[in-house]
């Protein structure tokens, strides 16, 4: 086929379907962006509060295993698109990159924004077609290959490759309802049960929402089921209104919920002081009595911690927080100690996918072939983002697998 002439055809303007656009628009002509919103990128503008955190800086080896058990399906793709080359793709356009201590890559405008911007330039400059506020109805096969598209203004586009970038079912308000899996699913392919990941948890009624608002910074997280316990690495932690929530959460919801989904009960402990024994934590809280004497045990108690978490405890140790500092028992202050060091709490649930940041599961990598990322099962189809089996963890794992398989289909399909 005369690569001039060839037509290709990517439903889904997100980061995977605008970066496959580019591609293949920088090795053929006819290139055709299809979008069903009347922007492009509007889950993008939401990601890391609307900072971008579009790729992380970590090595190879360490970036595969922020995909759960998946990571080393994204080798080839990462081959030909790696963060270092997605900072270089920005850098290269005018916006330039900051990387924070965490290894997180944000664009130097802190505006998600900026990140659009560049993409939608390398579009127009690139000639391909844009079709906003245009939905994809069917995909037509023949000889198990693509023939051709469907909308739902019922207007028909003929294609030589299709690349599949709609995305999951998170954020719905943004237009993913996962059309394009249930289609690819009635024309044959296997999907892996769809759930939400990066979610935050729900915690017991009886505690919901009197900590809404708080930050811990540096905590580590036990999560404990009846055959079980999951330890977190060091992190920060937010209490909502109906839970928990913070990077720590995030990372490891995804695990909990599974296990809920298998009626397993779970409980866990907050370590506030990760960093210390329990021996050097009550050495400290002595020290500070001992300085304060004649203060109340809640006002000695906030020189070091958050005044929300001290009235908290005061009232779930039954402490009076009007005591002095000077009377407090030993038996009180172990009791003090035992709490900063295992906060206890029982998960009764996880957040709908209106709050969750990704989607997993999706169409099985059994069926995609990592090279190229085109389906085993149809000739001409590709997929990318989202909408594949692929779950990262949160600090830019998951755009640099849309941006990478992206690429990786449309630098195939344009080929």
């Amino acid at each position: 086929m005369n690569r001039s002439m060839k037509k290709i055809v990517i439903v889904g303007g997100g980061p995977a379907g605008m970066m496959a656009s580019i591609r293949a628009s920088q090795l053929t002509s006819n290139v055709i962006l299809i979008e069903k919103n009347d922007v492009l990128g509007k889950k993008l503008l939401l990601t890391g509060n609307g900072r971008c955190n579009f790729t992380n800086s970590n090595n190879l080896e360490f970036f595969l295993k922020g995909y759960e058990k998946n990571g080393k399906f994204l080798k080839d793709a990462f081959k030909l698109l790696f963060n270092k080359d997605l900072i270089n793709f920005f850098e290269s356009r005018g916006l330039k990159t900051i990387i924070e201590n965490d290894k997180r890559v944000f664009p130097h405008t802190n505006n998600a924004k900026s990140v659009c911007k560049i993409l939608e330039n390398e579009l127009i400059k690139n000639n391909v077609k844009i079709l906003l506020n245009k939905q994809l109805k069917d995909i037509i096969v023949e000889n198990n290959k693509v023939k051709s598209i469907v909308l739902y203004d019922y207007s028909k586009i003929n294609v030589d490759f299709l690349i599949l970038a709609t995305g999951g079912i998170s954020y719905s308000f943004t237009g993913s309802n996962g059309e394009g899996i249930k289609i690819v699913e009635k024309l044959g392919h296997d999907i892996v049960p769809l759930r939400p990941g990066l979610v935050p948890l729900i915690i017991d009624k009886k505690n919901r929402g009197l900590l809404e608002g708080l930050s811990l910074k540096d905590v580590c997280i036990n999560f404990d089921t009846k055959d079980k316990k999951i330890k977190t690495s060091i992190g920060d932690l937010l209490f909502t209104k109906n839970g928990i929530s913070g990077p720590i959460i995030l990372s490891i919801s995804g695990q909990i919920i599974d296990l809920m989904n298998n009626k397993i009960k779970i409980s866990i402990s907050i370590d506030m002081l990760p960093y210390q024994n329990k021996i050097e934590v009550e050495r400290d809280i002595s020290n500070i009595i001992q300085n304060n004497p004649k203060k109340s045990i809640s006002n000695v108690l906030k020189i070091k911690f958050p005044d929300r978490l001290i009235d908290y405890s005061m009232n779930v140790l039954d402490i009076d927080p009007f005591l002095k500092a000077n009377q407090l028992k030993a038996r009180q202050r172990k009791k003090i100690v035992a709490f900063l060091k295992s906060m206890k709490l029982d998960i009764s649930g996880f957040e709908s996918y209106e709050k969750a940041m990704i989607t997993r599961g999706g169409i099985s990598l059994k069926e995609i072939n990592p090279r190229f990322m085109s389906s085993k099962k149809i000739k001409g189809l590709f997929f990318a983002g989202e909408m594949i089996d692929i779950n990262g963890d949160s600090g830019g794992y998951n755009l640099q697998a849309a941006f990478s398989t992206g690429f990786l289909a449309g630098n195939n399909a344009g080929r």
